[in-house]
């Protein structure tokens, strides 16, 4: 199906373009996330007469996740989780801890944006993690895990 991109989409394509993808990429994600449209004649006619808002938008959106990005950058992040005496944890961290402890910090933060290279964390300490703000706006953050015995 072709379909043309309303937003950018990381590994597809940017704004504008009209990429080809499998039907039921489009169908169940792209097209109702509001980040494509079906590429028929009127489609690509009513996207170029608002090309200009769409780009202004994604201008916007891209300056807001820079800034938070700037803020966010490096900072930590810290949690406490029941844990043994070795230091490993009775359960374990998660991006949706995570994205709640940021979003107690006053940071408006999905799951979704949350990047764990090596999976859930187990043990007590500290380890780096990514949070994807936008497509083009990613910034690693810190996660100090305290361990608190039962």
């Amino acid at each position: 199906m072709q379909i043309i991109l309303l937003d950018k989409v990381v590994n597809l394509g940017n704004l504008g373009e009209i990429v080809r993808v499998k039907d039921g990429y489009a169908r169940n994600f792209l097209i109702p996330t509001g980040r494509a449209r079906r590429a028929t004649a009127v489609a690509k006619q009513e996207f170029e007469a608002r090309r200009v808002e769409l780009e202004k938008a994604a201008g916007v959106k891209l300056a807001e996740a820079q800034a938070v990005g700037e803020k966010l950058g490096g900072s930590t992040c810290k949690l406490t989780q029941k844990a043994g005496v070795d230091g490993r944890l009775f359960g374990s961290v998660t991006n949706a801890d995570i994205a709640e402890e940021l979003t107690k910090s006053g940071y408006k933060v999905v799951k979704a944006q949350i990047r764990m290279p090596n999976g859930p964390i187990k043990v007590v300490g500290e380890s780096t993690v990514s949070v994807a703000l936008h497509t083009d706006v990613v910034v690693d953050i810190t996660v100090s895990v305290y361990g608190e015995t039962a």
